[in-house]
């Protein structure tokens, strides 16, 4: 089974009505974790088909701009863990976004991502059954489980839907994590299932040798990725590594 990089595409804008403006990607940024960002935000752009705005949310900007003033918690493992629920906000409530982790590398075009949308649903994910194995993850962060874990980890957001309007600033900052990672403003017939192949779990999905369906279209190091020390030999490293040296290779030109 081979995962070779696909034909890289430019970027370019296109004029049919869902493209007239540029896909929003709002991209959760810990500044332990900026290789993993670069390396994500160069997999997305070197493969989309159609124009694309990527916005890495930054939680000290946040907190410069008054958008965030929320005290840390002692199972937070990454700097975005509850300002990536900002998305809908800062995408003005309209049109559909995105939300991803940083740990994410995409091997697909994002417009096949963008084309699932549907707008009968508030937000749409890849919905996991995930338990995992390790007591800790990426730099030692304690990994922790809970329902619907990974869910929150990539996301299409509806912003214009009128159930999303709920996430405002105020409720980021104060509400718990088991309503918003659990996405408790929500009814279940209003959260979109996409193909696994999304958010596809290093370490817990698996790839089925002559089957297309399960060949991942975004690879998540949700365990940690090789970027620290203790992950370089995890599944689909060097992957991520070859994408590495790519950016590094385009940022010396």
């Amino acid at each position: 089974m081979s995962l070779n990089d696909k034909k890289v595409h430019p970027v370019s804008c296109n004029g049919d009505m869902k493209k007239d403006n540029p896909f929003k990607i709002f991209v959760g940024y810990d500044s332990r974790e900026d290789i993993a960002y670069e390396v994500c935000r160069h997999s997305i752009l070197q493969r989309s088909s159609i124009h694309v705005e990527i916005i890495p949310i930054k939680q000290s900007d946040l907190r410069k701009n008054g958008l965030y003033w929320r005290e840390r918690e002692q199972l937070e493992s990454t700097e975005f863990s509850f300002t990536r629920f900002l998305t809908p906000h800062l995408a003005n409530y309209e049109g559909w976004a995105v939300f991803v982790d940083c740990d994410f590398l995409y091997l697909a075009d994002i417009k096949e991502l963008r084309d699932l949308t549907d707008d009968k649903y508030a937000i749409m994910c890849v919905q996991h059954d995930y338990t995992p194995k390790e007591t800790t993850k990426m730099d030692g962060a304690v990994q922790t489980v809970y329902p619907r874990k990974n869910w929150s980890s990539m996301v299409l957001y509806n912003c214009g839907h009128p159930k999303n309007k709920v996430l405002t600033p105020e409720v980021v900052n104060t509400q718990t994590g088991a309503f918003l990672h659990r996405f408790q403003w929500l009814e279940d017939e209003e959260i979109g299932s996409i193909p696994f192949t999304w958010n596809f779990l290093e370490g817990h999905n698996q790839v089925v040798e002559n089957d297309p369906e399960t060949f991942p279209k975004a690879i998540h190091y949700t365990r940690g990725g090789p970027w620290f020390e203790a992950w370089k030999g995890c599944e689909f490293a060097d992957l991520w590594l070859n994408e590495m040296e790519k950016y590094v290779q385009e940022t010396k030109k």
